[in-house]
């Protein structure tokens, strides 16, 4: 019999332990198909910090270093100079990224470092109770802002793909969907690309994904995905920012 899909071997025989309805797995199993079909799984090392991702040591079936809050991309950037056959990645969220972890970010997309970061968008702390994150929309409820963000006292939400894009160095930056199946097809050839540029020793790639998250946002699975379709894609709307190698400039290809 013909097998049509197999649980890559990229990935662990452990259940994910994420919240019904969280894209985590989603996410999750896109990078390990792509490691997969690329053959670079002995050469591939994963750096995750706290929050929704900290045990994803026990879920990707390479090498994976858990790090403090926000230091993925530092700690990236060691690795990857002290072994440069390596194939880094960064596997972040929001508040990990966006918050504790701007500076990492910033530098390591402005020295143009040759890792991957891949960065999970829901607009809340996930894991820590649902707080108001950076990418927080305004007049969204968080348990930190209960009665919604107020954006003369806490500012906008973080647009990170067109903040980074305004850097000279990064070689690649791209914000995809995992609201459907489509997107999803279309966020995995992002994936795969990001990881081929950096087997290439192209430098910095980034692709953001935007998620869910039921749990802290109130809703079943499929609501969930409605609301970030009708909310969250008008302020964060998938495009290609940046990519070098194929010398498309900042916003060029954006929907």
């Amino acid at each position: 019999m013909k097998v049509v899909a197999k649980r890559p071997e990229a990935l662990t025989d452990v259940r994910l332990t994420y919240c019904p309805g969280c894209l985590h797995g989603v996410a999750h199993r896109i990078i390990a198909e792509s490691v997969d079909e690329l053959g670079i799984k002995e050469r591939t090392i994963g750096i995750a910090p706290v929050g929704c991702a900290v045990f994803a040591y026990r879920f990707f079936a390479c090498d994976m270093v858990q790090v403090p809050h926000g230091r993925a991309p530092a700690v990236a950037t060691g690795m990857r100079r002290a072994r440069p056959g390596a194939i880094v990645f960064t596997y972040q969220g929001d508040g990990d990224l966006a918050a504790i972890g701007t500076a990492e970010t910033v530098h390591s997309a402005n020295r143009n470092e040759n890792i991957s970061v891949f960065f999970i968008n829901n607009a809340v702390y996930g894991m820590t109770g649902g707080q108001m994150a950076p990418t927080t929309l305004p007049g969204m409820r968080a348990t930190t802002s209960p009665y919604g963000r107020d954006v003369s006292d806490t500012g906008f939400p973080m647009r990170v793909c067109e903040m980074l894009a305004t850097l000279e160095m990064p070689n690649y930056i791209e914000r995809v969907s995992l609201l459907s199946p489509k997107e999803i097809v279309k966020a995995k050839k992002a994936v795969k690309k990001a990881l081929k540029y950096t087997m290439e020793g192209r430098g910095f790639s980034f692709v953001e994904m935007i998620s869910t998250c039921p749990t802290n946002w109130g809703l079943d699975p499929v609501s969930s995905r409605e609301w970030a379709r009708e909310n969250m894609l008008p302020v964060f709307p998938p495009g290609l920012f940046k990519d070098r190698s194929a010398g498309a400039k900042p916003g060029a290809e954006k929907e």
